[in-house]
């Protein structure tokens, strides 16, 4: 994930396995069709398609790193953040359908055939990436996607302000309720935790010691720990201690930049942004213990290319990706630290990316890599949703959070049986 420029949670809403149930099993489309790019290659074309990262200069930057490869003509379709899904999806049941594509793993689309195996480009440089990113792409041992970036997400906060109110960075989530009340004013909200408090539902069954869902492809999120988080969380929405009503999302910086609350949950890619408009005043913090169970927790997001198979070119389209992703390195850097910060997949890269090599930057990939839970793959946009409906139910809402969960259960083991019998 990165900044963007519209409100809009794109940990969510862009998981599109829900746009693969509606669309239905995804016919076959071909990308070779006369379209002319922008690069300097030698007859062959290509399209891929990006949604609209907020950072300045990424756009320019994908499209450069295209213009060098000379194995094919690259055309790259930038296309708004809030309609990317949608327009993304859509297209690939078309002749217009990009040969390349940036999204999430989601296992619909593998069992669909929609993307290509890249196991072939990725064996060679396996050992370099993250494990936890080859896991996260891996399905009966083939690998589909090239991970670009990781986006970890944690709290950031005033220092100033915890230190006017004697607040000590919270551990736990009791700590993080009573740090909201007593660094709330007439000004300023305690706690941003994103305006309908979806960002947060992962890492609410993580840091209560649960998981999405167990080896077994079963239901794990259901837990003692999970019910008293939401109880807690439905106590501190309804406090007054909340921003809920913040111009822009969890994904943006600017409630905590201008001075809207203390504290904000948020992604490593708004780090820039934040130091441009704090300075040093302001510290980073993992998502605190819920219960007797409980675990500190940095949720993982990021981004992955992927190859569309059934394309017309799809060799063609693994050569590139293999080119860019795989290859150039110097490139792959660039992306992932020049704009927004994020963390390259690659330890290799991560090793010598020396803008994470200090400060809040170096403490964000220590805590990535001390506390980070990454997506499971067979946990679907449609279970996402799910539990979505939990947190506006016994969070935003008076639900009983035992009867919420039960609610999810049974739209959750119904996508499990259609997916895994």
């Amino acid at each position: 994930m990165s900044a963007m420029s519209s409100n809009w949670d794109r940990r969510s809403v862009l998981r599109a396995a829900a746009g693969l149930a509606a669309l239905g099993p995804l016919a076959a489309c071909g990308s070779n069709n006369g379209r002319s790019g922008g690069g300097s290659g030698s007859g062959k074309n290509l399209v891929q398609y990006f949604h609209a990262y907020g950072e300045a200069g990424t756009e320019q930057a994908i499209k450069r790193y295209a213009k060098a490869y000379s194995k094919a003509d690259v055309t790259t379709q930038w296309i708004t953040s809030n309609t990317f899904e949608t327009k993304l999806f859509a297209a690939l049941l078309t002749a217009q359908a990009p040969d390349v594509f940036e999204f999430h793993p989601q296992i619909q689309m593998i069992k669909s055939g929609q993307v290509a195996d890249l196991t072939d480009i990725i064996d060679p440089v396996k050992d370099d990436f993250n494990p936890a990113d080859i896991k996260s792409h891996t399905v009966d041992g083939k690998i589909y996607g090239v991970r670009m970036i990781d986006d970890p997400q944690f709290f950031y906060y005033r220092k100033s302000m915890l230190e006017k109110a004697n607040v000590s960075v919270p551990t736990t989530l009791d700590e993080l309720i009573e740090a909201g009340a007593k660094l709330t004013t007439s000004k300023v909200k305690g706690l941003f935790l994103g305006n309908d408090l979806t960002a947060i539902q992962n890492n609410l069954i993580f840091s209560a010691g649960a998981e999405t869902l167990d080896a077994k492809n079963q239901i794990a999120y259901h837990t003692d720990g999970v019910i008293e988080g939401l109880t807690k969380l439905h106590t501190l929405f309804n406090s007054g201690h909340l921003l809920l009503d913040s111009p822009t999302d969890f994904w943006d910086p600017s409630a905590i930049n201008q001075g809207l609350c203390a504290i904000q949950f948020g992604g490593m890619w708004s780090m820039p942004a934040i130091q441009q408009a704090l300075g040093d005043d302001f510290g980073i913090f993992p998502f605190p213990k819920i219960g007797s169970s409980g675990r500190l927790s940095v949720y993982n997001g990021g981004w992955s290319m992927f190859v569309n198979a059934k394309g017309k070119n799809v060799d063609a389209a693994k050569e590139y990706v293999k080119w860019l992703w795989i290859d150039q390195k110097k490139d792959q850097e660039d992306w992932a630290t020049s704009y927004g910060f994020h963390i390259p997949p690659r330890a290799s890269i991560a090793a010598q990316a020396t803008k994470l090599k200090s400060g809040q930057a170096a403490e964000a990939v220590k805590l990535f890599n001390t506390y980070g839970h990454f997506d499971n793959i067979g946990f679907t946009q449609a279970m996402i949703t799910a539990f979505n409906d939990v947190m506006a139910n016994a969070v935003r809402k008076n639900m009983d959070p035992k009867k919420a969960l039960d609610q999810c259960d049974t739209k959750v083991n119904r996508e499990l049986k259609k997916l895994f019998g």
